[in-house]
């Protein structure tokens, strides 16, 4: 146990003896706000984002996507897969402490078990965390699990200070936090900014190249785009479709599309009428032109999905394709099962506006009668909740690239969130889902996500409409930042030039 002193971000400074030379700061203006710093109680945009820059994990992801130590320097792996044994690297917390074998198993142990915890399933398989010795770590699974080691990457995986988090609670994330990434909080301001300084004692060395960061929270994308043309921010998250093409026509900014797990899609209730009746979700998806509609909404940006699962994904399979686009095939359905003028309600946030407008005119060309039900996105959550829906739309981003976790959250109907609350819950697929994640070879694997992908399209589970990027603005001053599909900015490599 270490006695961890609590010091302003400015004393850690001037205690390190190597304070980096400025390089102004990269300011960010998002419409996702930062709610909260501790990275196990939320998975909300903005609190992803700022995890990833506040604190560093034993896994990370490089800059070509392939999975690498962190944290941890290395590790091995047990014959029977079943016992990981991590080396932790010579690192310390921004307070100057040292980083051990115990801050990391506190601080997943926090993540897999802990109440408060808002996604424990990545960490599901963990039997027990063992502490070796100061800098070693080891892990029994409950059974094999293909994905953890991704799943160390993940964005609630980041590592604390277990000193500091036990002597001040919940203080610890609000007042000067602790951090283990390239940043620490310069100062917190709740629904307006969160102020960054570099991590002097960030265990990659050289890094971060900017010594400070701004998150500012701009829910307008009209102010947020002026602002970057205006040279006010350097980087403007998420461009509406529409703006792209002004900003790309001013001098000093651009819009990057950026690869992204992204899937957009169209989710029916399976618990009440119509749409737990298959011919209503297949009269449904062929009234529905996705190639259109994809077009209409992203200007070309995005593609048509033609699967369940993201194409970012592991296994995807580009084979897969959903009933075609043929009003009078669905047309010709409803009547044979007398369902013309079947009722639907479609329940819609402001940021689904345009896709609901589009949807209702297709289904109701082909026979059904939609009313559109308008909620604020707090009661939206609520309702889905519980099942207390007809139909909606929304998308969903996985956070590696191995599909685990997607189908779990999105196709599984005992995997805790009921299938993305669509309450659609198909046997077989959850076997398969609990299989694949055992099984270690790669060509078994692909056949068992193969087969999810085949069942789920099927019974249409949902209705996928198209995969997008991400699609964010840059000043021409800013070099080496992206923010990669798991949304984390690659911030500690960026820098800021002339232009």
């Amino acid at each position: 146990m270490y006695n961890r002193r609590i010091i302003t971000a400015a004393a850690v400074l001037a205690l390190s003896g190597t304070i980096l030379m400025a390089q102004e700061t990269i300011r960010i203006a998002s419409p996702y706000k930062v709610t909260v710093l501790d990275p196990i109680v939320s998975a909300g945009g903005g609190n992803i984002e700022a995890y990833g820059l506040l604190y560093s994990r034993l896994m990370r992801t490089d800059k070509n996507g392939n999975l690498v130590p962190g944290l941890a320097e290395r590790y091995e792996i047990s014959e029977d897969g079943l016992t990981y044994t991590f080396h932790l690297r010579d690192a310390k917390f921004s307070d100057g402490t040292p980083i051990t074998a115990d801050d990391a198993a506190f601080s997943l142990n926090r993540a897999a078990k802990d109440e408060n915890s808002a996604y424990p399933a990545g960490f599901a398989p963990i039997a027990e965390i063992a502490v070796l010795d100061e800098r070693t770590l080891q892990w029994t699974l409950k059974h094999p699990s293909a994905p953890i080691l991704a799943n160390l990457d993940i964005f609630n995986a980041g590592i604390v200070s277990k000193d500091d988090v036990e002597e001040r609670g919940e203080d610890a994330f609000v007042t000067n936090p602790v951090s283990s990434g390239p940043y620490m909080v310069k100062e917190w301001k709740p629904n307006d900014r969160l102020s960054l300084t570099a991590n002097p004692n960030f265990w990659r060395e050289g890094l971060p190249r900017v010594e400070n960061a701004e998150l500012i929270e701009v829910s307008d994308a009209n102010a947020r785009a002026t602002m970057l043309m205006a040279g006010e921010i350097e980087v403007d998250r998420t461009v509406p479709w529409p703006q792209i093409e002004e900003i790309n026509n001013t001098d000093g900014v651009s819009v990057k599309l950026e690869p992204s797990t992204v899937l957009y899609l169209v989710l029916p209730n399976h618990t009440r009428p119509p749409f737990d009746n298959l011919t209503v979700r297949q009269a449904a998806t062929m009234a529905l032109d996705r190639a259109a509609i994809t077009k209409a909404v992203t200007l070309g940006h995005a593609e048509v999905a033609n699967s369940t699962f993201s194409n970012a994904l592991k296994f995807y399979d580009p084979s897969i394709s959903m009933p075609a686009y043929d009003p009078a095939a669905a047309r010709k359905l409803l009547e044979d099962d007398d369902l013309v003028g079947t009722e639907i309600t479609m329940m819609i946030t402001p940021a689904t506006e345009q896709i609901a407008t589009l949807l209702k005119a297709q289904w109701d060309a082909v026979g059904f009668k939609t009313t559109v039900e308008r909620v604020d996105a707090g009661l939206w959550w609520s309702k889905m909740a519980n099942a207390d829906y007809d139909v909606t739309s929304s998308w969903y981003f996985n956070e590696t690239d191995d599909p685990d976790l997607a189908i779990r959250w999105a196709l599984c109907g005992t995997c805790g969130s009921h299938s993305y609350y669509t309450r659609y819950n198909n046997e077989e697929v959850n076997e398969l889902t609990e299989e694949a994640l055992r099984e270690g070879d790669e060509e078994k694997r692909a056949g068992l996500y193969r087969r999810i992908q085949e069942i789920t399209v099927s019974e249409i589970a949902q209705i996928p409409l198209y995969y997008t990027p991400y699609a964010n603005g840059y000043s021409d001053r800013v070099k080496g930042l992206s923010l990669t599909p798991a949304l984390q900015w690659t911030l500690e490599e960026a820098e800021l030039t002339d232009g």
